[in-house]
């Protein structure tokens, strides 16, 4: 019961938080620190190994008392990171960019973000949810010389990003686009996908995906099971006729893990 307590105490404080520097957005810079600093403080709340034993240690009937507000902090959450990468974004073109903590944390994630399955200067790589920063485009193109097609929902985004390239990535092969995945004139082409973690229908992407992709893709889908599930969507099950989970790769101090998926032979 202690547990439960715990994690509901200092969870509960987040939701509040989260919806008000939501509110506050009013497409300016002008509220990037205090959000900052929240995102940051969630982060470590997540990754934390104290915090993660206390989660294991719930019963089933904790869990089912605890969903309804992990599945407020998850959506919640995702809000407000796509809002700080907007501010991300805003600060870089006035020449004010710093790296927040979270910003570090998700970077030193992307070098492992393939495991085995290594990126080439052939590769084409699609990147689901790239949002208003996109680094993982940027890291991708300019550490292995790939082309990179980002795209996402929010047209803000979309025009933030392509700013960011502008600026700081000039003559690396990234294109960014307003457009769902199943839609993409290239998708055929594609020869690596990544799955941004707080893309909500991302397993429901990937299941239309299968008749639209080559038989070689390779998915790299981010994911956060119990703990980290305050923060990104979990894993799911997949059509096994369609999709094949090869690996795994789980990182205890990173926020979000990645499952990585071929067809199914």
């Amino acid at each position: 019961m202690k547990e439960i307590n715990h994690l509901k105490k200092n969870l509960l404080p987040f939701s509040t938080k989260f919806s008000v520097l939501a509110e506050k957005y009013d497409q300016t810079a002008y509220n990037c620190a205090e959000l900052e600093t929240v995102i940051d403080n969630y982060s470590m709340f997540i990754t934390n190994k104290e915090n993660k034993m206390k989660w294991e240690k719930l019963q089933p009937w904790e869990l089912d008392e605890v969903s309804q507000l992990a599945e407020d902090l998850r959506r919640k959450s995702a809000v407000c990171v796509s809002l700080m990468e907007k501010y991300r974004a805003m600060k870089l073109l006035e020449g004010k960019g710093e790296m927040a903590a979270y910003f570090k944390n998700i970077e030193s994630s992307i070098e492992r973000e393939f495991g085995s399955f290594h990126i080439t200067p052939a590769s084409k790589v699609l990147l689901v949810g790239a949002g208003s920063f996109p680094m993982t485009a940027l890291l991708i193109a300019r550490e292995t010389g790939a082309e990179v097609i980002g795209i996402d929902i929010d047209e803000e985004a979309v025009k933030l990003g392509q700013n960011v390239i502008n600026a700081i990535g000039q003559g690396l092969r990234i294109s960014l686009e307003k457009t769902l995945a199943q839609n993409l004139e290239a998708i055929g082409d594609v020869t690596h996908i990544i799955f941004s973690s707080t893309v909500a229908s991302k397993y429901d992407i990937l299941d239309e995906l299968y008749e639209r992709t080559n038989e070689h893709v390779v998915v790299a889908m981010r994911y956060g099971n119990q703990l980290k599930s305050l923060f990104n969507y979990p894993l799911k099950e997949v059509n096994e006729q369609k999709w094949e989970l090869v690996e795994q790769v789980v990182r205890p101090k990173q926020i979000f893990d990645i499952a990585l998926y071929q067809k199914a032979i």
